[in-house]
């Protein structure tokens, strides 16, 4: 395992220099196996030693660590820094097929970003990341990793004192559009075409034969801001705090913090305790994606035309081009969810009154999707029933639907096939995360933990030794409320 660090050959600027804080007592949770070898990590080192390296207690071989330095707008509000106040990028390792990724520590102590915090993370959120981020990859969502997570035999002080933990993340890019804010509210051009080079040389190399490499940077971006919150709304996954620093350049899902999955369908579902005006609710989504590439051109503008006017110009096609190609993604995902292609407007139609007979009904998200294809064979109507009180209209649209696939001639099999590999039957749900995080953070129980971890491994497939962890949760386990934990 050699470590490299290109981004710290940039100006100094750009990052803080500072090792890890040493934990008291680091012990290995759990290690992802799998991702370690595809990242060329020894898979003989003993457990004492991912201890050392993962928690921060050893600095590897190679490793040149850094607290990286970004703006960013929160909650639509611009601060000028905020940083990396909890995590320390160690590096890069490039695997076998030459793909380098950033390897990074969460909860790895002070930076000069941590404004007063602590540097440290409870162990809740670290388990939280890890399922999650391993369950978005599972469903084929763009998505940092997690590759382990250490509890590190210290308390830290939040409501109360909980047991602490270090998370190790692996994406990559950490490179966010607050990066890119950071040094244009600065109003430094010679860092910002800096950071724009660095992020086209390491990312989009193709884009240096462009007219305009800074245009189509914006253009690149977007396109996979686009494909990834299209995703999101095919799993109904909320991510909770889409502030630009918390917007990856190379459109994978970072930051999980309050994130979470809806249970029944409601666009204006909310969960984290921060979001108190609803601006990051799950149909919000598609627009605050909008929002932020607003902000990723206007600091871009002075490297796309030395003219602003022109700059403007350019810039503000590709952001009048979003919403139609947004609009576009979503409903190529959701046609998918009941089979059909998007480029017809008939399966929209049918889409979007399938999910207004969803929100009257309070149906259940995942489960409504899931269910419908099985229904196909006459399998497992009940089920699909019981997410419905109005019976009369979901059979009404049943009808349309079936109809539908008639009049285009489709293989009952195939639709089912598309559906099935579109429409997951197991998400982590609210509940079954704070039950985790319960038995980790009261008992020193990681077991649970690691049974979901193996169940959402598997998210569209069949498991019926584990289909109690398919079902929504009773009135008593329902999480109204999700939090940041830093």
């Amino acid at each position: 395992m050699l470590f490299d660090n290109s981004y710290h050959n940039l100006p100094q600027e750009f990052f803080e220099r500072i090792n890890p804080v040493p934990v008291k007592d680091p012990k290995v949770i759990i290690f992802n196996t799998d991702l370690g070898k595809s990242l060329g990590i020894d898979p003989k080192m003993s457990e004492k030693d991912l201890a050392k390296i993962f928690s921060g207690n050893e600095v590897p071989k190679g490793s040149s660590p850094i607290a990286l330095a970004y703006a960013g707008h929160q909650f639509g509000q611009f601060v000028h820094q905020l940083g990396d106040g909890r995590a320390i990028l160690l590096g890069e390792l490039s695997t076998p097929d030459q793909e380098r990724y950033d390897i990074q520590l969460k909860g790895s102590g002070q930076t000069k970003f941590s404004r007063q915090g602590d540097g440290r993370a409870p162990i809740g959120p670290i388990i939280r990341e890890y399922v999650i981020s391993e369950s978005m990859n599972a469903l084929g969502i763009p998505s940092t990793r997690s590759l382990a997570a250490i509890s590190t035999g210290e308390q830290v002080f939040r409501e109360t004192l909980l047991p602490g933990g270090v998370l190790t993340r692996i994406a990559k890019s950490h490179i966010r559009v607050g990066t890119f804010e950071y040094f244009a509210a600065q109003k430094n051009t010679d860092h910002l075409k800096t950071l724009a080079d660095y992020t086209i040389n390491r990312h989009f190399p193709t884009l240096k034969e462009a007219n305009n490499s800074y245009i189509s940077l914006l253009q690149t971006v977007s396109d996979l801001q686009i494909e990834l919150i299209s995703k999101w709304m095919g799993i109904g996954f909320i991510h909770g705090v889409m502030n630009t620093d918390n917007t990856s350049i190379v459109g994978e899902t970072i930051d999980y913090g309050p994130c979470a999955f809806m249970d029944e369908y409601n666009p204006g579902t909310v969960f984290s305790s921060i979001d108190t005006h609803g601006r990051y609710a799950f149909g919000n989504q598609p627009l605050i994606a909008q929002w932020n590439m607003a902000c990723f051109a206007n600091s871009l503008l002075p490297l796309i035309d030395e003219n602003s006017e022109k700059a403007v110009k350019k810039a503000q096609e590709v952001i009048n081009n979003f919403p139609k190609n947004m609009n576009e993604a979503v409903m190529g995902v959701m046609c998918k969810k009941i089979g059909l292609d998007s480029s017809e407007n008939d399966s929209q139609e049918l889409v979007k009154s399938f999910l207004n007979i969803m929100l009257d009904n309070k149906s259940d998200y995942t489960l409504s999707f899931r269910y419908l294809s099985e229904s196909l064979e006459g399998k497992k109507e009940d089920l699909l029933k019981a997410q419905f009180q109005e019976h009369d209209k979901l059979y009404d649209w049943l009808q349309k639907w079936t109809k539908t696939l008639e009049n285009k001639n489709l293989n009952k099999k195939d639709v089912m096939n598309m559906m099935d590999k579109t429409n997951p039957l197991f998400i982590p749900r609210n509940h079954l995360l704070e039950r985790i995080i319960d038995a980790a953070t009261e008992n020193n129980d990681f077991s649970q933990m690691k049974t979901l971890l193996k169940v959402f491994s598997s998210p569209y497939k069949e498991q019926p030794e584990n289909e109690a962890y398919s079902k929504p949760p009773k009135p008593d386990e329902i999480v109204k409320q999700t939090f940041c934990g830093t």
